[in-house]
């Protein structure tokens, strides 16, 4: 007897394991070393690294004392703060009362400012606008045409961004859909028939990802959907896309449905994203390894070190009852004579940044493999400059991995700027030295150094293809830097310096006095500025995370900006870094820090403000405004994250008994001024 809609139990962690087993130096380590070093160069040296570390990063002066120190070099101050245009006498940056910590199931923001919910998971969007059902009853067919779950990388296009770009009044919000919560989105949570998922429920969870092309417009000053417009999309798991770069039509990329290993289908577990300067999206795939399964004897290198499992995916999409072959797909194992006649290499064509045109609603997505194969968090572009290589940053959010930084080999000319700029570069990984001075290290199969190190290695790769392919492979032979989880960035737009999260990592085993941290379980940010050379870098901390007291060089965490586990970034055009923090469940509730937030701080002078809370159990992500700066959109994805089916830990944004739902917030000024201004 077939037993019906049995409860299924789901890890939905959404972390994918530890699978960096190279024995490459941590951050932390060389941090420590770093550290120790200074602690010692206490007389003339120690003063000229002082001033030489001020001049190259805005306000880093700070950093070359001790952490606990309270004292700074007041040289070195005066350089970096003339390195800023952002330090203007003009208004100040961060003219709002920070507000507290706390854990309400609403949204916080300073006196004088109105958040209001917007567009939240199951807003009808296309087609026919299937409406939500709040009990959880919504099909698959309904949400292919509604706006997907968990909100997360978001940004605002004015309807005239191909020109002058200063439509504050109407656009394009284009924003990603990591996952879902499986006990919030299906009315009795996820079911299985005898083994075997409900195929309608992992239609519905496949369209529950991706990214949503919102068409959106201000009138009498209150915003909304344009509904039927023809720019309304959803771009899902389960919609074509070609693959493009050094890795299309790789024999490795070879699957039933594209022998030639040209395209694919759907975007999975979308986390940050970004904006190449010709005005496309770029969405990420950050944690896809997990919902693939590989139950061969030996896994390929290009599974085992994304974290792929062995026994079923993380929502065993491939038992739907159906047995259709777009969640067949999902079983990576050899079950054919050829790649051709399987899904094998399935798993190698995720991973990879994805370009999206928000203003061709017919175009289809392209995925980027020049910029690499690993989780990416999201992409950061620098400022394009005329007849210059494009160059922009990706991390791999997951434990122990690394930074990259690609550049073209064409040059950007605007006129005719678009994403055949992606298909063809070079991508190096970062290598952090203890001096404060870092290296990009090339990935590609043609380098002396890379051919070199691979040999050493006794490491094979075919082609370039397969280089990208095993991106995290390629960067273990060079000897890349290890990091704390390297999350999102920011680039300023008048200085160049890159900003980087480092969420966190309870492996950490720092117990100097320099550094006494043993684990670093409420992360940190980093900066760089780029040398002449554009291989080197130099480098510092901008914030360490942690409870009141926590110093970073001079500056000291208080109750107004005390912060964990730093996640999203944006630096607005005025040059204000917006800081959003994801710790988990149990940080938010038993730590000093309440729910997740969003602050704002000086780039320059290091003053850090809470500006915003979130509701209960959620992640604070994704930000962008206006080009007026006086709309703010931020996402707040799974509040209700560790609800029980029927037992809701939220009820944000709907109040009373309501599911928890995901939801972009419009914050706006109550006097029509800027934000944070």
């Amino acid at each position: 007897m077939i037993e019906k809609n049995t409860p299924l139990v789901i890890d939905n962690s959404g972390e994918e394991p530890l699978s960096n087993f190279s024995d490459n130096p941590t951050f932390a380590a060389i941090l420590d070393a770093r550290q120790q070093r200074r602690a010692f160069l206490k007389g003339g040296v120690g003063a000229a690294v002082a001033t030489f570390m001020g001049i190259s990063l805005v306000g880093c002066g700070s950093d070359d004392d001790d952490n606990n120190s309270s004292s700074s070099s007041s040289s070195s101050s005066t350089a970096s703060s003339s390195t800023s245009s952002s330090s203007s006498s003009a208004a100040p940056m961060l003219g709002f009362t920070a507000i507290a910590a706390a854990r309400p199931d609403t949204i916080l923001v300073p006196e004088g400012y109105t958040a209001t919910a917007f567009v939240p998971w199951g807003t009808p969007l296309t087609g026919s606008l299937p409406a939500f059902n709040d009990d959880g009853s919504n099909t698959g067919a309904d949400q292919e045409q509604q706006v997907g779950a968990h909100h997360d990388g978001i940004f605002f296009l004015p309807m005239d961004a191909k020109t002058t770009g200063t439509n504050s009044d109407e656009g394009l919000l284009v924003m990603n859909h990591e996952y879902f919560d499986p006990n919030v989105f299906h009315t009795n949570g996820p079911t299985s028939v005898d083994g075997k998922r409900p195929t309608d429920e992992v239609r519905k969870e496949v369209a529950g990802h991706g990214v949503s092309v919102i068409h959106i417009r201000k009138t009498d000053n209150v915003w909304a959907v344009v509904e039927g417009s023809v720019f309304n999309r959803r771009i899902t798991g389960a919609t074509p896309m070609d693959i493009r770069g050094p890795v299309m039509a790789s024999a490795k990329l070879s699957t039933k449905y594209s022998p030639n290993g040209t395209e694919t289908r759907g975007t999975l577990n979308n986390c940050g994203s970004g904006l190449t300067p010709w005005n496309t999206y770029l969405t990420a795939e950050e944690n896809w390894a997990g919902y693939f399964v590989n139950k061969d004897a030996t896994m390929p290198r290009e599974h085992s070190r994304y974290g792929v499992p062995d026994d079923h995916g993380r929502f065993y999409w491939e038992t739907a009852e159906s047995g259709e072959d777009l969640y067949a797909r999902f079983d990576a194992s050899t079950l054919g004579a050829t790649a051709a006649d399987d899904y094998r290499n399935e798993p190698n064509t995720f991973g990879w940044m994805v370009e999206i045109d928000p203003f061709d609603p017919e175009s289809k997505p392209q995925k980027r493999t020049a910029l690499g194969r690993f989780g990416h968090e999201g992409v950061i572009f620098a400022p394009a400059e005329e007849g210059k290589p494009i160059v922009c940053y990706s991390g791999d959010d997951s434990t122990n991995e690394y930074i990259y930084k690609y550049v073209s080999a064409d040059n950007y000319y605007a006129a005719i700027a678009g994403g055949y700029l992606l298909n063809n570069g070079t991508l190096y990984v970062a290598k952090f030295n203890e001096d404060g001075s870092g290296d990009w290290l090339p990935l590609d199969i043609s380098n002396p150094d890379f051919i070199a190190k691979a040999a050493d290695a006794e490491v094979t790769f075919a082609d370039q293809a397969d280089v990208l392919i095993n991106t995290r492979l390629a960067a273990d032979v060079m000897g890349a830097t290890k990091m704390d989880r390297p999350e999102w960035g920011a680039v300023h737009p008048d200085t160049g310096e890159v900003y980087f999260t480092l969420t966190n990592n309870s492996g950490r085993t720092v117990t100097d006095a320099a550094n006494p941290r043993p684990e670093n379980r409420t992360g940190h940010i980093i900066r760089w500025r780029e040398n002449a050379d554009a291989n080197t870098f130099e480098w510092d901390i901008f914030l360490l995370g942690g409870d009141v007291g926590t110093t970073t060089g001079e500056i000291s965490l208080t109750a107004d900006n005390h912060f964990a586990s730093p996640d999203g970034l944006w630096i607005d055009s005025r040059g204000v870094l917006w800081i959003q923090t994801d710790m988990s469940g149990s940080q938010q509730g038993d730590g000093p820090f309440g729910n997740n937030q969003m602050l704002a701080a000086d780039p320059v002078t290091k003053e850090t403000k809470r500006f915003l809370v979130g509701p209960m159990d959620c992640e604070v992500t994704g930000v962008h405004a206006t080009p007026d700066l006086k709309t703010m959109f931020v996402n707040i994805q799974h509040p209700g994250d560790r609800s029980a089916v029927g037992d809701f830990t939220s009820h944000w944004p709907g109040g009373g008994t309501s599911r928890p739902r995901s939801a972009t917030v419009i914050v706006t000024k109550n006097d029509g001024g800027m934000i944070g201004s």
